[in-house]
């Protein structure tokens, strides 16, 4: 069961969030992290939502266990031979001590209790084994439609994200991070979207849901109208890129 302290912003609508989040991470990330650690027979991605993250390691690691506090989350996951899929806190992955090569966490760590969190990943990974915190930033879309998406982004919805939210937009830089630190290499997701994929994303932000808890379901449609006359051509699609921000590890052998 999760912890009571378990903030759940994406299980009421983890369809939505499995079918519109970007989760074309790069392949190198996971080839990287590979290399980071001590071996590649189990990795743990915590966190894991819908298994996009998981997913991409599999194709490195003999063996991945992904969990996520939310049955609804992984309800949506994506099946793969190598995953195995758990409902479980990130603070208690329920495995063996000294048992893991790499601990991850993408877009998820800002919601964690981290010094529970660390402890777990410290009890779980083997010497030398490697954590690595991932999370994408603010999407980014050239021209008159991603200034659009910036103000909606920053201005109309700005009061409306979970304080926790500042963790993405700052890259993860104020979070304590008591290890051994990696220099990470510069990445980015990359995506091409037509207009109804970017606005089916849009619509998987919690601060959307709670401006429109408060406000009413039409409270972002004018800037939605604006991003799609600004867009064109609905089904053109647009390269979409997000700004990669890495916490990479080491624990003390």
């Amino acid at each position: 069961m999760p912890p009571a302290e378990f903030k759940d912003h994406f299980s009421s609508r983890a369809a939505d969030y499995a079918r519109w989040r970007p989760a074309d991470y790069p392949p190198q990330l996971a080839r990287w992290l590979a290399a980071q650690a001590p071996a590649r027979a189990l990795a743990l991605d915590c966190g894991c939502g819908s298994g996009q993250f998981s997913t991409l390691l599999a194709a490195q690691f003999e063996r991945v266990v992904a969990t996520d506090a939310s049955a609804q989350q992984l309800a949506q996951a994506r099946p793969h031979p190598r995953v195995s899929y758990r409902v479980a806190p990130a603070e208690h992955s329920g495995l063996d001590d000294r048992s893991v090569d790499l601990v991850s966490a993408a877009q998820a760590a800002h919601w964690f209790d981290l010094p529970a969190f660390y402890a777990e990943a410290r009890r779980v990974l083997r010497p030398r084994g490697c954590l690595a915190l991932v999370s994408y930033g603010v999407a980014e879309l050239d021209g008159a439609p991603g200034q659009v998406l910036r103000e909606l982004h920053d201005r109309l919805l700005g009061p409306y994200w979970p304080p926790e939210r500042r963790h993405v937009e700052t890259g993860y830089r104020l979070l304590d991070f008591p290890f051994d630190e990696l220099a990470a290499p510069a990445l980015r997701m990359r995506a091409q979207w037509t207009l109804p994929q970017m606005l089916g994303y849009i619509r998987t932000w919690s601060a959307l849901r709670r401006a429109q808890d408060e406000h009413g379901p039409d409270v972002a449609d004018e800037v939605l109208h604006r991003l799609g006359a600004a867009w064109g051509d609905g089904a053109r699609p647009r390269s979409i890129r997000w700004p990669l921000s890495l916490r990479v590890g080491l624990l003390a052998g």
